[in-house]
């Protein structure tokens, strides 16, 4: 061994089933996800997506001096959760920084900003190229 620390391929390559479901927690779509999100370049690009996109949705539910409680109440239902699938042990999940959320707004807006991070943008912009 070369004693130089190495990366875990999986953030940097991530397998083909990487994906982000996103979660109607109203139960208007039952268990199953209302949109899948596919593309991520890595599993950190769909942790950062799926982490911007529940902090968004968590902030939408909240409204002014609402008490952190009566923020999750109202994001358990009405809000949307997002689950990375195939990122194994590495993908983020929402119940680690769910209360933190609650406790405290974005503190700016690139915290909210998934659709930065959204690859069907990416889709849009090579279509958009492409007509050109």
């Amino acid at each position: 061994m070369s004693g130089k620390p190495t990366l875990d391929s999986s953030l940097l390559n991530p397998p083909e089933e990487l994906e982000v479901r996103i979660l109607d927690l109203s139960g208007a779509n039952g268990s199953d996800p209302v949109e899948t999100v596919r593309g991520f370049r890595s599993l950190e690009h769909a942790n950062a997506f799926a982490r911007r996109y529940v902090r968004d949705s968590l902030d939408r539910c909240r409204t002014r001096g609402a008490r952190p409680d009566a923020v999750l109440a109202a994001w358990f239902a009405f809000g949307e959760d997002a689950e990375v699938a195939g990122g194994g042990d590495q993908a983020w999940k929402s119940a680690t920084e769910l209360h933190d959320f609650a406790n405290q707004a974005a503190r700016d807006a690139e915290e909210r900003n998934w659709r930065a991070l959204d690859p069907r943008r990416d889709e849009d912009d090579d279509a958009a190229e492409d007509e050109e």
